[in-house]
């Protein structure tokens, strides 16, 4: 009588690399890594979450302790002088501390405005393509008329009624660029509620909030993420504008913004105030750009090379 060969140990040991999730994922970093906007991108905007995240380990002197000894002191590439090694700004601040710690600033602002217009916009959008009718004719006429008014120009009358301050900043941010995520998301709403898994859940009884909740908002997240990446450049760009004109953030907080309106009048005579914070708002709107173009290339089967 055959007897049966006894099963090797390797052959027991379920290989987890194997796993279609595992394999997905090494797909996904190798066509990360072999794009190289994208990688450029990752790393930019690496750079800037690490500044933010280690500022009080990584800036070499206090953000706020100035000396009027070292005023208008010139980039020190060198680690000479008094080591500024970007310079000093106008009352002897050192420009590389005040730039690490305002990384916290523009991301914190960027990421939180963009979760709240994400929250207010993905509900809008949900509800008026779910539900239609007279519902989704209320709610685009909302989008329509704040579409109308100029951002600026309603930031400055929120900031002259309530005043500046980081959480208005927030706010204003916030409520202003819900329209994006909502047009968006309705747009995805109109045709995957007609699908049949959608039909299906609804002739067994399913609730709205189950149908919305698991059916529709999962198929809808690629765009958002998509756009959410792209909009916190955006909002970064807005928060350093806002403060530019004195209508954002508190003058004493390190902010990139900030640091361009008081190197703005010495631009002629002392060029590394207001270039180095710029140059730093440059390369992580770069970096979220990138990164979002390469986010919307590998959501978009129809766009993946």
């Amino acid at each position: 009588m055959k007897t049966e060969a006894p099963l090797s140990m390797n052959a027991m040991i379920p290989l987890v690399a194997d796993t279609p999730k595992s394999k997905e994922w090494q797909r996904v970093l190798r066509r990360f890594v072999r794009n190289p906007g994208a990688l450029v991108g990752g790393v930019l905007v690496l750079m800037a979450v690490l500044f933010a995240l280690a500022s009080p380990w990584l800036a070499p002197f206090d953000p706020n302790a100035g000396s009027l000894t070292e005023r208008l002191a010139a980039p020190s590439f060198t680690g000479e002088a008094a080591g500024h090694i970007l310079g000093a700004d106008a009352v002897g601040r050192d420009l590389l501390s005040r730039i690490i710690y305002g990384a916290r600033i523009s991301l914190f602002v960027g990421i939180a405005s963009v979760a709240l217009s994400a929250v207010i916009g993905v509900t809008v959008g949900l509800v008026a393509g779910y539900f239609g009718g007279w519902v989704d004719d209320v709610l685009m006429r909302i989008a329509d008329i704040k579409l109308a008014f100029p951002f600026i120009l309603l930031a400055i009358l929120v900031m002259a009624i309530f005043g500046t301050g980081l959480g208005k900043l927030i706010l204003v941010l916030g409520v202003t660029g819900w329209v994006g995520f909502g047009r968006i998301v309705r747009g995805q709403v109109l045709t995957i509620k007609e699908l049949e898994y959608v039909q299906a859940a609804r002739s067994i009884g399913a609730t709205h909030f189950r149908i919305l909740g698991k059916h529709i908002l999962p198929n809808v997240m690629s765009p958002i993420i998509v756009l959410s990446t792209l909009s916190i450049a955006t909002n970064i760009l807005l928060e350093a504008g806002l403060t530019f004109l004195g209508l954002g953030v508190d003058p004493s907080i390190p902010s990139w913004g900030g640091m361009l309106a008081d190197g703005r009048i010495y631009i002629s005579t002392a060029w590394w105030v207001a270039t180095f914070p710029g140059v730093a708002i440059m390369l992580t709107v770069l970096g979220f750009n990138l990164l979002g173009d390469w986010l919307r290339d590998e959501l978009d089967p129809n766009l993946r090379v």
